[in-house]
Formats: structure tokens, C-alpha cells, sequence
């Protein structure tokens, strides 16, 4: 089990020994230092199911804590959407408060091992002016010519709450153009709070842009999300697990189902609950057909059972088996921002449920 901090003998000094007792007070500042310095710190989410191992449908392959404060004058804090850029071996973090980040990830042995913030750029309008306010609550990412074999040419998209919108952006944040939303999603007015508004977004090789807001639109159930594409097309997805279970992640996989993260999150005093669910988008399951689209559970996390989780909203794929997701520390202090890598299992009979 990967764990963080000093291991090793030990000598306890005598009560009387204050040099020692100052050496080994100041060894522990240094050390707290260098895990800061380094931007990132290992961590286990289970006590139970260590890295490496598999866990229902996946394979957990480490996880880190992101402890860099700030880069480039932005505040590491709050992320909530990622996407993976294969070309540039990067991986691209947006925040609730309007800054994309460049992360450098780093493996030992096929687990991830650290990850360093590179770089940190606020978003800016097509005119340059830096997004503020009801402007810069970008929530979801995905990438564009990203996995394309040709360095410096991605792009980014990304979805927005508080002013409902798809953008798209230079991987330094400027905005270079955006997309026309289907009726539904266009007004503030339809979406049951400002800050439920368009929570992820992926591209799909045959729908193209699909999107989806944190809680469904005043004129939907509330039982249950569903996923639009920008050209019209909407499916309705099985029911929430809770009331308050919300999807706050997607991305595609190669024989275009979707990945989806969701979570069940109320209050600190609550338990935070994670899934990772695989969904096939059909036409039997658009909306007008009365019946959802077919699922199937990959893993299900909960704090309550032993989970070391956070608040994950965002998760990139890196190739055809294997994500990243990322939490969202709502800058308070008592939250961490992890980053995880997982695997989904090509069988299920490898994995076992365990809590």
C-alpha cells in the first residue's frame, strides 16, 4: 500500500534532551516542506484495496494529493474538470474560478507516483479581458485534437454554470469561439439553480459535443439526468441513486458509451458517495421512449465504508482503459484536491466487490 510520510527506526530521546527534540520538531517541518515543494503528495483511498489492485470493475492504479498552493498567480484550488492531452503529454485542469492549469503526472511502475502543477493561466474572453464574476464558473473540459499524433495544435471545451455556455479555448486559455446551446439549455431561467447549470461536457465521435447540467432542468424529472447533444438529440438516463446524486463528470469510451461520475454530496457532516458508471446511448432511450439507457456499475465509492474520498467532479481519459478524476476541494481548508488513476477491467471477473 503506497503511503506518505517517514517510515523507518526510530530512537525516542530522553525527556531531558531538547536538542533532540528540536531536531526531530524541525525534521518534520522540513519534511511537511518537501512534500510541498514537490506539489504533490501520495495518498491511499482505502484501507482495504490497495494500488494496484482491483475493486468491482476497476483497477485502482494510486492516487495523490495536489498540495502546490498557487502557480503562476492562480490558486490551485477548486478544479473540477480535466482532459487529457496525449500529444503533449499534459493533462489540463480547469477551476470553479476561472483558471486552467497544465499538470505533469508521473508513474512508477503503471502507478501514478506525483504530479506537478506546470503552469496556471486565467481564461479570458475573445477580447483578452480575464473572465470575472457570473463569467468564470467553468466546470467541465474536454479536448480537441489532443490524441491526434501533432503537438501544438489542441484545443479546449468547456461547459459553464452561474451563465450557462460552451466555449472553446487555446490550451493558454484564450477563448477562440463557442457553440449554440439546443433551446433547453439556453436560459438561466429553465435550469433549477445557477449553479446547476452545465457541469460536464465530452466530445462524441458520432453526437458530437454532449453535455449535461448538475441537476435536471425544471421542465425534466428530477429523478433522473439527461444527457444532451448540441445538435438536439436527448437520452434519459437510469435514476439517481439519491435525490442529491448529481453527475458531475463524463468522457467517451472507444465503442462510444459514456463514462459518467457521479456524486452524492449534501454537507461535510454527510457521507460522500462516488460512482464511475458506463452508459450506451441508443435510440431507445431517447427521450419520448419511456425507458433509460442501459448501464452498467463500475465502481462504487463511499466514505462512510472506508473510502478516503473527496469531492471528485472531473475525469479524463488517457487512452481506451484509463482515467483520471480529480476533486474538488471547494477551497476549504478540511477538503483535499486528489488526484486518482483507475483502470477499467476488460472483465469483471478479475475484480471483487469490497467496501
Amino acid at each position: 500500500m503506497a503511503t506518505s510520510g517517514f517510515t523507518g527506526h526510530f530512537i525516542s530521546p530522553s525527556k531531558g534532551d531538547n536538542s533532540m527534540k528540536k531536531w526531530i520538531a524541525l525534521a518534520g517541518v522540513l519534511l511537511q516542506t518537501s512534500c510541498l515543494a514537490a506539489g504533490s503528495q501520495r495518498v491511499s483511498l482505502s484501507d482495504s484495496v490497495d494500488a494496484g489492485e482491483s475493486y468491482m470493475r476497476v483497477r485502482l492504479l494510486g492516487a495523490v494529493r495536489i498540495t502546490t498552493p498557487a502557480v503562476d498567480g492562480e490558486s490551485v484550488s477548486e478544479l473540477s474538470g480535466l482532459a487529457w492531452d496525449e500529444d503533449e503529454k499534459l493533462l489540463y485542469a480547469v477551476s470553479d474560478k476561472g483558471a486552467l492549469f497544465h499538470l505533469k503526472p508521473r508513474f512508477r511502475d503503471g502507478l501514478l507516483d506525483s504530479v506537478s502543477v506546470l503552469r496556471g493561466f486565467p481564461l479570458r474572453d475573445r477580447h483578452g479581458k480575464k473572465l470575472k464574476g457570473k463569467k468564470d464558473d467553468s466546470e467541465g473540459l474536454d479536448i480537441i485534437n489532443g490524441h491526434n499524433g501533432i503537438r501544438g495544435d489542441s484545443e479546449l471545451v468547456i461547459s459553464f454554470e452561474v451563465r450557462p455556455r460552451i466555449k472553446r479555448f487555446s490550451t493558454e486559455g484564450r477563448q477562440l469561439g463557442g457553440y449554440k446551446l439546443p433551446e433547453p439549455l439556453k436560459s438561466l431561467k429553465n435550469y433549477r439553480a445557477s449553479n446547476k447549470a452545465l457541469e460536464a461536457v465530452a466530445l462524441h465521435p458520432r453526437f458530437g459535443i454532449l453535455t449535461t447540467p448538475e441537476a435536471s432542468l425544471k421542465t425534466g424529472s428530477p429523478l433522473y439526468p439527461i444527457i444532451y447533444s448540441l445538435g438536439g438529440k436527448q437520452w434519459r438516463l437510469p435514476d439517481r441513486d439519491t435525490a442529491d446524486t448529481a453527475i458531475v463528470g463524463l468522457d467517451t469510451l472507444p465503442d462510444g458509451s459514456l463514462l459518467t461520475l457521479s456524486r452524492s454530496y449534501s454537507s461535510l457532516v454527510e457521507p460522500v458517495r462516488i460512482t464511475l458508471d458506463r452508459v450506451w446511448l441508443d435510440p431507445r432511450c431517447e427521450i419520448g421512449e419511456h425507458q433509460p439507457c442501459r448501464s452498467q456499475r463500475l465502481a462504487s465509492f463511499n466514505s462512510a465504508k472506508g473510502w478516503s474520498i473527496d469531492n471528485f467532479e472531473g475525469v479524463a481519459k488517457r487512452d481506451a482503459t484509463h482515467f483520471f478524476i480529480i476533486s474538488d476541494n471547494n477551497n476549504f481548508w478540511l477538503q483535499r484536491t486528489l488526484l486518482s488513476y483507475f483502470e477499467i477491467l476488460p472483465d469483471a471477473s478479475q475484480a471483487k466487490d469490497r467496501p
